[in-house]
């Protein structure tokens, strides 16, 4: 879930082609072994004075193809309610539409924030497991509680992760040094520090959230994929992000 701070000349170019063509683009982007893929609308806000739509978690073909249908039902003047069930969106299973929070536009929608260059509202297409539950609902599958995250919510916590899960970090940052080096691990292990080196002798485990709580931008590292790290040079910094490979 890159920040995409720059819109280069092809992407470009590809978007404003679409979306003169067919009245909106639709762009997707990979998953991996941490983090699902997503597929979301581009032209919708100005072309249809519809709230774009972002979704999560299913194969990309498929994400692709329901995207489109929504995207020509609401060329057709469809309006689609935030939280109503709609059966023939998605082979005849429900799902909804939830308001994306602002705080998650940098996250996931960086490219369309480019384009409009102000503000346009967002709509999440959320769908349920192969019961019919949704994913805020106690019977939902819970092997498929982050193929989609709910933007609408969890702004405190952003991370795929419980929030209990045990971390890894030192004695120092607990004594309120500010974590400048944080590190995901190819077994999935994550380890948050104040030093490049530390002193595993000083090592404490933690749960993750109590570290969010702490600091709040580390919040913005939440989409490190496996092997991945990220650090600062001061607690106000830019994060920058780097191979880890451990």
């Amino acid at each position: 879930m890159e920040k995409h701070q720059i819109l280069d000349f092809e992407t470009e170019k590809l978007i404003q082609q679409n979306i003169k063509e067919h009245g909106y683009h639709i762009g997707v982007i990979d998953g991996d072994e941490y983090l699902p893929a997503y597929a979301f609308s581009i032209g919708l806000s100005k072309n249809y004075d519809h709230p774009e739509v972002i979704v999560f978690g299913l194969p990309k073909e498929v994400m692709q193809v329901v995207l489109n249908n929504v995207c020509q039902a609401i060329q057709k003047k469809t309006s689609y309610a935030l939280n109503k069930n709609y059966e023939d969106v998605l082979n005849n299973f429900p799902v909804q539409f939830i308001k994306v929070d602002n705080s998650y536009f940098p996250d996931y929608l960086g490219y369309c924030s480019l384009f409009y260059e102000e503000e346009f509202p967002a709509y999440q297409l959320v769908w349920t497991d192969k019961s019919g539950a949704f994913p805020w609902e106690e019977n939902f599958n819970k092997q498929w509680k982050f193929n989609q995250p709910l933007l609408d919510r969890n702004i405190d916590f952003k991370f795929y992760e419980e929030r209990n899960l045990g971390v890894y970090t030192t004695k120092y940052t607990l004594e309120g040094n500010p974590i400048l080096w944080v590190y995901h691990n190819l077994d999935g292990s994550w380890e948050l520090h104040s030093e490049e080196n530390p002193d595993f002798d000083d090592a404490k485990l933690v749960s993750l959230e109590s570290l969010v709580q702490n600091d709040h931008r580390l919040n913005e590292v939440f989409s490190l994929s496996f092997g991945k790290a990220a650090s600062r040079a001061t607690v106000d910094a830019d994060w920058e992000f780097f191979e880890h490979g451990e």
